[in-house]
């Protein structure tokens, strides 16, 4: 077990997370859309609605769900460039993660052949920027198929479970639980952890920065992983249950 530590510079603990705030439905034309904040962190998240899916999936009765991600221009100190005709490896990852986070937790089939398009849209970055791009595009997600749902767009509702993420790092051998930009900055060890209601693991992407690490030291960021993600599955229901 981990021990009790000192507060971090923001007051928190070893353990705690980042304030979590989410402000629905900003854009009038999304199918649904939101801004999530974790701490400094915000993103925008939308989904649309597309009729028909890639040529490769067609007359399988399923349907598809892709994602993209992107810094906004004033996301960072220095002003973001725009991605536009050729993307960045990192941003193909990010948003190959969020896609396959939510595709993990959706019943393609009940779709039918129509395809959701998740867009993530990074208005601040203080690190967290993935992980709070899959909690808060979950939100968005469910809130779009109740929406076709209710529209008699959708007869089953496709979502199986919730997926929420966070950050893990190791700092000095200290495990910390969803680090901003100086702690990310100097972390030892980034982990990003992405799990199901059901306590399933869904995605670990893990980097020794320095020295390699041991399992003891994955199995305490995991450790303090799971409670996180579990306190944000719960902000999630919180949302809807808002929603009514």
């Amino acid at each position: 077990m981990i021990s009790s530590l000192n507060p971090r510079a923001d007051g928190r603990s070893f353990d705690g997370l980042r304030p979590f705030q989410v402000s629905l439905d900003p854009m009038g034309f999304a199918l649904s859309s939101l801004i999530i904040r974790t701490g400094q962190t915000s993103v925008l998240c939308s989904v649309c609605l597309r009729e028909g899916v890639p040529s490769w999936r067609e007359g399988q009765g399923r349907g598809w769900l892709s994602a993209e991600y992107r810094l906004l221009p004033g996301s960072t100190p220095n002003r973001q460039e725009r991605e536009l005709m050729k993307l960045s490896g990192r941003t193909q990852e990010i948003q190959r993660l969020i896609a396959r986070s939510l595709r993990a937790v959706l019943d393609l089939s009940a779709l039918g052949e129509k395809t959701l398009l998740i867009d993530c849209d990074v208005i601040q970055a203080d690190a967290g920027t993935r992980t709070a791009s899959i909690t808060g595009a979950w939100i968005a997600l469910k809130l779009a198929c109740s929406r076709l749902l209710n529209k008699g767009q959708l007869i089953d509702d496709p979502i199986k479970a919730q997926v929420a993420a966070v950050s893990v790092g190791l700092i000095n051998g200290i495990p910390l639980l969803d680090l901003d930009y100086s702690e990310d900055s100097i972390a030892d060890v980034d982990l990003n952890v992405v799990m199901n209601s059901d306590g399933k693991l869904l995605e670990l992407q893990g980097t020794a920065e320095g020295k390699p690490f041991s399992f003891d030291q994955l199995n305490n960021l995991l450790e303090i992983a799971q409670p996180g993600i579990k306190h944000l599955l719960a902000a999630q229901l919180s949302v809807l249950s808002e929603q009514g």
